[in-house]
Parts: C-alpha cells; sequence; structure tokens
C-alpha cells in the first residue's frame, strides 16, 4: 500500500464570478522513502498540491472531489483539530519563507521542545536534548547555545536548517517540501538538499518536493511528476523525464536548461503562456502552445497512459507509439 494516496482530487476557489479550478482530477501515489518531484511553472498548482495534502488550503478554498488518503486512511474530510494532530505527527511541511515557518517571538529550542511534545510522548529534559542533537544533526554549530537563540539571530541557510528539524522532529512519515531552497543561495541550496535527501533516507522519510527547477528535480528526486494548470501531463522515474521527455511541455522544459559545455546550441523558448484559471480549454491545456498539436488536441482531452516507468496524458505519444 502507498504511504500517500491521492485520488482523482479537485481543488476550488469559490469566486462572485462562478468557481476556479486550481487542481483538477489529479492522481498520484508515493511510497515510503521515495522522493516524488513535483515541477511545473508558477500557477500550474503545485503548491496547492502540497496544501491540498497537509490541509492547509485557506477558505474559501477547498477540495471539491476526489481523496487524499494517508497509509490508507482518508484524511481530506477530517476535522479541523483531527487534521492539526496529523500534521506534525504523520505530515511535516518545509516552506520557502523560513520565516512564515518560525514564530519569531519565541526560541528555537521552545519551538522544537513544543513540537515534540506535542506530538511525541517525551519530558522536558529528553525533549531538550533531542532539540540539541536535532540541531546537530541538520548541521547547526554550537547547537546547545544556538537553541536558546530566537529565529532573527540566525541567517537564511540556518533558518532553513531549523525549519527542516521542526518538520523532522516529531518524526513524520511524509514531508512536503514546498520551494524550500529557492531562496538561498546555490552552495547552501546544495547543502540543504543533500541533508534533507540523507536525513530522510536514514529515516524512511517520504519526500514531496515542489519546486520549478528541474536541476534540483535530477539531484535529488527518485521520481518527477509534471504540471501543467492544474493537470498531471506525465509522471516517471526522474531518469527517463529528463533524458526521454515524452510530453511536448516536458520536452519544453528540459530543452529550455543550459548545458555546461554546450556553446553552440540556443535555448528553446515555449511560446506563449500558461492559460488562466478561468481560460480552460476543452482539450489539452498546452495545445495553443504545441509545436505538435493535432486538431484534436484542441477539442479532446488526452487521457493519462502507460508509458515506460510512469503515465503521459498526450494525443501525440498514443499517435506514435
Amino acid at each position: 500500500m502507498p504511504l500517500l494516496e491521492l485520488d482523482n482530487i479537485v481543488v476550488e476557489f469559490p469566486t462572485r464570478r462562478g468557481p476556479l479550478e486550481a487542481v483538477k482530477g489529479l492522481s498520484l501515489d508515493l511510497d515510503e522513502g521515495e522522493i516524488l518531484g513535483l515541477v511545473g511553472e508558477s500557477g500550474a498548482g503545485k503548491s496547492i498540491t502540497g496544501a491540498a495534502i497537509t490541509g492547509l488550503i485557506e477558505p474559501p478554498g477547498l477540495i471539491r472531489s476526489g481523496e487524499v488518503r494517508l497509509r490508507g486512511a482518508r484524511v481530506d474530510n477530517l476535522p479541523a483539530d483531527k487534521m492539526r494532530r496529523i500534521r506534525g505527527k504523520e505530515i511535516g511541511a518545509i516552506f520557502q519563507d523560513p520565516l512564515t515557518s518560525l514564530n519569531p517571538v519565541y526560541t528555537v529550542g521552545e519551538q522544537l521542545i513544543d513540537t515534540m511534545r506535542v506530538h511525541l510522548d517525551l519530558d522536558q529534559k529528553t525533549a531538550r536534548q533531542r532539540a540539541i542533537d536535532w540541531l546537530a544533526e541538520v548541521g547547526i554549530p554550537a547547537p546547545e547555545a544556538r537553541l536558546d537563540q530566537y529565529p532573527h539571530q540566525f541567517s537564511g541557510g540556518m533558518r532553513q536548517r531549523v525549519v527542516i528539524a521542526l518538520a523532522l522532529c516529531a518524526e513524520p512519515k511524509l514531508i512536503i517540501a514546498d520551494e524550500p531552497t529557492t531562496a538561498l543561495d546555490v552552495s547552501v541550496q546544495a547543502q540543504i538538499l543533500a541533508l534533507l535527501k540523507r536525513l530522510c533516507r536514514e529515516n524512511g522519510t517520504a519526500v514531496v518536493l515542489v519546486t520549478h527547477d528541474m536541476g534540483v528535480i535530477a539531484e535529488t528526486a527518485d521520481r518527477v511528476a509534471v504540471m501543467y494548470a492544474g493537470r498531471l501531463v506525465e509522471i516517471g522515474d526522474v531518469k527517463q523525464v529528463i533524458e526521454e521527455p515524452l510530453h511536448p511541455y516536458t520536452r519544453g522544459l528540459m530543452a529550455s536548461i543550459p548545458q555546461i559545455g554546450i556553446r553552440d546550441r540556443r535555448l528553446t523558448q515555449i511560446e506563449g503562456a500558461m492559460p488562466g484559471l478561468r481560460n480552460a480549454a476543452p482539450g489539452c491545456a498546452f495545445a495553443p502552445r504545441c509545436p505538435r498539436a493535432m486538431e484534436h488536441c484542441h477539442s479532446i482531452r488526452p487521457a493519462p497512459q502507460d508509458a515506460g516507468t510512469g503515465q503521459v496524458a498526450c494525443h501525440f505519444y498514443g499517435e506514435t507509439s
């Protein structure tokens, strides 16, 4: 049984002009100890998917249909108090800006200790020692001294390490990491990704890594899911998707990445822009930008079909396979 299952979820935001669907019938699963990269350009629905998993969709937004299951048990329909108990204990979260995850009026130690005592059966002394151990584990020097400092006394990279410790300290089995390294410089980014990967491998924790950076996906993920306009267009092993992408959108993403040592190739640009939530076409959402679009691509939405190690939703693949 997969650790996490998303079964045809639809996330909707009611407006005066009618409902807007930010995620449209998304289905995927995640096994224990696996890192799944969720990639796509801004507005594709990646962060909303992460919020749906953690139960953090801001009202009036809601999961209109479909199911989110954790270890086979449905969690999308739980009352807020029960979902709060699952969040932290079963599901941890790492966000792009660590200051949104850390309370500025409490020390780092107080936040770690309180989180562990809420979700684990620990006394104050044991929780404090574990908090020190976690700070050391995520690479923070002099953890005994830093434990009693406030978030503003840490650099951006160190704050992000604290957020990772905070997400992992209650020993959850699932981490939702939403652009966890975007605000960091390249050297710190590499350290954070290596740290997250190592800690999750050692603890058997699964990760949904939300990002727009295919380089991060290539270095970190086991599988990658590509989203476009709220839908999943391709999913598969990271090696297959990066080296042999099947969907034209994924091919465009890969062709737009600079390659070291290649000077005579111009980067590919995907013409046009992703449609707004109100401008969804009846067929494939990528058809207006797709260089391979056929007539029925504009009127018939492609269904996901098995391809290699995963699936792809594209009429062109069906025509040529």
